[in-house]
């Protein structure tokens, strides 16, 4: 079957390439490969990975195997070798995540800088997304908001709120509550009230970063102690669509595992499949994480709004239904 993609998005979506290695190649930011099969897993209760089982000789015959969500946990094994400041244009997978935002294999621009705070890469992810969208999408200056200043519309504060006050505002404001919503952990209401009442508003004709998360949405963040204590993470946005994802990356290897298994117990308690931990990302980090931070770009999105598309089916060769 023909690409349905018309062979014009298939060449912007290589000019954008070049561009984004032009961009890397001018700050001296090497490009690396990693493995897409790893013996470890995401561990992220809200994600899933795509598995198989290697069947040839040697020691790992019958062994399975993950395709990766993301490239991180081999970068920052390299970037704990001495790498310097590195990126990867990557294929990943997540299973379960199709839709008109959302393909199961898809494209990441993921990269590391040492010695950089999120807010010197929030900084320059507006430099790269400005470069790739330039002469295709209009863009006011670039916005800063935090997490909390989100909510402040709603009259809420996300990192003291109760869940009796997410949901007394999600009935407020007519938000459709999904069956099984939990009692106590807060951060499924704040993601409901995100996704339905401020998000469709983030980035319009401009990009939006959104940082200083709860510490409980930190992920692979560290922690910055305050009352109360904040991720040293952000989010991008433009036009009400989510762009990329970064951290100040966590160097701490103890912290590093106990989140690791706080994440699997969530899995655990929801019917999910318990994940092996990566004891070599683990090991990476014993050994010394150089201060950096890191950050995931959707290049599919990103090619999907610079060509005016509502759908990543549009900008790809080949959707998932039709691989």
């Amino acid at each position: 079957m023909a690409p349905p993609t018309p062979l014009p998005i298939l060449r912007l979506r290589a000019e954008l390439l070049a561009r984004t290695r032009a961009f890397f190649a001018a700050r001296d930011v090497l490009e690396v490969e990693t493995p897409m099969l790893s013996v470890a897993a995401t561990t992220d209760p809200h994600l899933a990975s795509f598995a198989t089982q290697y069947s040839g000789p040697g020691s790992c015959h019958g062994q399975p195997f993950y395709l990766h969500t993301s490239p991180e946990f081999p970068m920052k094994r390299l970037l704990a070798a001495g790498s310097g400041c590195i990126y990867q244009i990557a294929r990943v997978f997540r299973d379960g995540e199709a839709g008109r935002r959302h393909n199961p294999e898809f494209t990441l621009v993921e990269w590391y800088r040492v010695g950089f705070d999120h807010h010197q890469l929030m900084a320059e992810a507006a430099e790269l997304a400005s470069v790739l969208l330039a002469d295709r999408v209009p863009l006011a200056k670039p916005e800063w908001r935090s997490y909390r200043e989100l909510f402040t519309p709603l009259g809420l504060d996300p990192h003291r709120v109760t869940v009796a006050g997410l949901a007394a505002c999600a009935e407020r404001c007519g938000v459709p509550v999904p069956p099984g919503m939990p009692l106590e952990d807060t951060d499924p209401w704040l993601d409901l009230l995100l996704t339905h009442c401020i998000e469709p508003h983030l980035g319009q004709g401009r990009l939006c970063f959104v940082y200083d998360y709860p510490a409980s949405q930190a992920a692979l963040a560290r922690l910055r102690p305050g009352d109360p204590p904040v991720g040293e993470r952000f989010e991008l946005y433009l036009n009400g669509i989510e762009l990329a994802n970064g951290f100040h990356e966590l160097g701490d290897a103890v912290e590093q595992r106990r989140r690791f298994e706080a994440e699997n117990a969530v899995r655990r308690a929801q019917g999910l499949p318990v994940m092996p931990i990566d004891e070599n990302l683990l090991a990476a980090l014993e050994t010394g994480l150089p201060d950096c931070a890191g950050v995931a770009l959707g290049f599919d999105r990103l090619v999907m709004l610079a060509a005016g598309k509502n759908s990543l089916a549009e900008v790809l060769a080949f959707p998932f239904e039709q691989a």
